[in-house]
């Protein structure tokens, strides 16, 4: 008997990922999206109208068993979820029973505000957020957090391990959300020291090339050295798969947890706040590398 999915969210990450679910047997997955110029692509792929479908709205969701999310925000995300424009949402449409797992970067208070109500549904919410950006997601090798009941979790890893690998349990509802964020804020804190140890090197005309190597063979090595300077930065190409703007709102949700968690840190608010800084001066479509750009007009301009 077949798994009757549905699937929202095709941009950047959601399409690749969807292309990998439908390349698992059992399952027979229904795609929506709000641009339905973003399904076209998918009537090339090997299931299309055998086990993959196009939904014509969020109505046609309503028979499947487990809904996916993969949407940019907590905004967009709620709004299918609680409806908007006079429009249901999901809550309101699916049946009880259903499992509904939100696999973008939504901020963890709106999880936890979200969770109770479709509790109260009788819908079943975890919170299944990815690292690894689109290579990883092309080749189903995303790392995935999730938060929720264990039996719940466990009923569905075998649809989230056609996406990536590891699934990791992180607790509750809503911690798999939290710890995406902070992860996020220690990726680019880590991005943006090396930004600007670049820009000192080039300062004093060292070699990057080598001192790339140098971080990289060093205590200076993290997963921005390792992933993205040599590859994206260095050559000027800015082209790493994950738009500046995403990581600046992880950074704003990041920087939000200090209240919930009632301890300050003040080095995750200043990287909040200069790449936010860098958000409102580079192009809207500027790629997270850039941050390296920013600096480097902010060095021009003193």
């Amino acid at each position: 008997m077949m798994l009757k999915l549905g699937f929202i969210g095709l941009g950047m990450m959601g399409l690749p990922m969807l292309e990998n679910l439908a390349r698992a047997p059992g399952i027979d997955i229904w795609a929506y999206d709000l641009d339905s110029r973003r399904l076209d692509s998918l009537k090339l792929h090997p299931a299309w109208d055998r086990s993959l479908h196009a939904a014509a709205s969020l109505a046609d969701l309503t028979s499947c068993g487990v809904i996916i999310t993969m949407l940019p925000n907590s905004a967009i995300t709620n709004a299918v979820i609680e409806g908007a424009d006079g429009e249901p949402g999901l809550a309101a449409l699916l049946p009880r029973g259903a499992t509904l797992i939100d696999m973008g970067s939504s901020n963890p208070a709106e999880t936890l505000r979200l969770a109770p109500r479709l509790r109260k549904a009788g819908i079943t919410l975890i919170d299944a957020p990815v690292s690894g950006a689109v290579a990883k997601a092309a080749n189903g090798t995303l790392a995935i957090m999730a938060g929720g009941d264990e039996a719940d979790l466990e009923r569905v890893r075998p649809i989230l391990s056609h996406m990536g690998a590891p699934v990791i349990h992180t607790g509750a509802v809503g911690s798999a959300h939290s710890m995406k964020a902070l992860n996020n804020y220690v990726y680019a804190a880590g991005l943006l020291a090396a930004s600007e140890a670049l820009l000192i090197a080039q300062g004093m005309d060292l070699n990057l090339d080598v001192f790339t190597q140098v971080l990289n063979a060093s205590s200076g090595r993290n997963v921005a050295t390792e992933t993205k300077l040599a590859q994206f930065v260095v050559p000027r190409t800015f082209n790493g798969g994950f738009a500046l703007a995403l990581m600046a709102k992880d950074l704003r949700t990041a920087d939000s947890l200090q209240e919930l968690a009632g301890l300050p840190a003040p080095l995750l608010s200043l990287c909040a706040s200069i790449w936010q800084q860098a958000q409102q001066a580079l192009p809207a479509n500027a790629d997270n590398t850039e941050i390296y750009r920013y600096l480097e007009a902010q060095r021009d301009a003193a």
